[in-house]
């Protein structure tokens, strides 16, 4: 979890959802009433309805990098909807800053949606006779910025998104990363506190995609935005998340730091995306030390607790000794035995997978 995300655990959410339900039937309300909150989607289905959220709660904080994934038709795509107020909510309360969305009025949901809230799509949704800059600049033309600081807004976004020297390109001269670089600039020029992408990388070509997630992860560290991302791709969560929500059938089924559901999944279906995780390459140090004890006789090899445990595996089995594990400080906050990491690498989990496609 990045530090500016756990700082501010103890602040108030960004973003609170209580009890959402998001269910599509013409006597959707009726129904949820009789059920009493309690939801079963097989029945809703028999009588004519489909349950894209079922019981959603949960709280994002600032700075907070919050992933919610699951295969198609889970929910995930809905419930972002929910929280934008795209889609209206069957029930429940979705807070924004401690506003609740629910209770806005139009013009209320325009100017949060405006100057708070950016959005990125799956697909790109560039403006084909506009330019690189005239795409970016145009959302804060709609909200009445003057063409020339339109422009120079737009320009700093070039450079934030590495795409310096194509100002003047226009989107079909572009390629599809190219394109999303852009789609992704255009949604941070308003400044957005949130900052809501679904399925933004899915489009394209595995090579780019990678390429694409190391530069969100940049901006990321350099923006500390409030995230709310969605993907069927359990990879890319475990790569980005502070935190993951996977979804089944309209159900978190658990939220939870990607080390915790990888380590003790809260249910079998979620077992299920973590049998071939190759842990080496996703957990960290922390996840898996000891606690510090200052009479044990230690090695002299430290290794950072945010390392990657495959990084450092190598050096930690070839080190008799616990090895100490330190904070960013030098501080000691654990200490590793070399025992552990051989069943990390080598205790075998066996399964299995789950077909992540959309």
């Amino acid at each position: 979890m990045s530090s500016q995300a756990a700082d501010s655990i103890a602040d108030e959410p960004v973003i609170r959802c209580d009890s959402v339900y998001m269910i599509f039937g013409d006597n959707a309300h009726s129904l949820l009433q009789k059920a009493n909150g309690v939801v079963d989607a097989a029945k809703f289905h028999e009588a004519g309805c489909i349950v894209g959220v079922n019981n959603a709660s949960f709280e994002v904080h600032k700075g907070e990098l919050l992933i919610i994934m699951g295969l198609s038709g889970s929910g995930k795509s809905t419930l972002m909807r929910c929280i934008a107020r795209l889609n209206e909510a069957t029930a429940g309360n979705i807070y924004i800053d401690g506003e609740d969305i629910m209770a806005m009025n139009d013009k209320q949901l325009i100017e949060l949606r405006r100057n708070k809230m950016g959005m990125v799509f799956q697909s790109f949704a560039l403006l084909p006779h506009k330019t690189v800059l005239e795409n970016i600049a145009f959302p804060l033309q709609v909200k009445g910025i003057s063409t020339k600081d339109s422009m120079q807004r737009a320009k700093e976004m070039v450079d934030l998104v590495s795409l310096t020297g194509r100002e003047n390109y226009f989107p079909r001269q572009l390629s599809g990363g190219q394109q999303q670089r852009v789609g992704i600039a255009r949604s941070l020029a308003i400044e957005p506190d949130i900052w809501f992408l679904d399925e933004p990388f899915s489009a394209l070509d595995p090579l780019i995609r990678k390429e694409m997630q190391d530069e969100f992860l940049r901006l990321q560290d350099v923006l500390g935005k409030t995230i709310l991302f969605v993907t069927h791709d359990f990879d890319e969560a475990l790569r980005l998340a502070d935190r993951i929500a996977i979804m089944k059938d309209g159900i978190i089924e658990q939220l939870d730091t990607p080390a915790n559901i990888v380590l003790n999944p809260a249910t079998d279906y979620v077992a299920k995306f973590t049998e071939e995780v190759p842990r080496e390459k996703v957990l960290k140090i922390e996840a898996v030390m000891d606690p510090f004890d200052p009479n044990e006789d230690m090695s002299d090899l430290k290794v950072p607790k945010d390392a990657i445990i495959e990084t450092v595996a190598e050096s930690i089995l070839n080190t008799r000794r616990p090895v100490t594990v330190v904070d960013s400080s030098g501080e000691a906050v654990g200490s590793l035995h070399s025992s552990k990491v051989v069943r990390m690498l080598f205790g075998g989990h066996t399964g299995h997978s789950v077909d992540k496609a959309s």
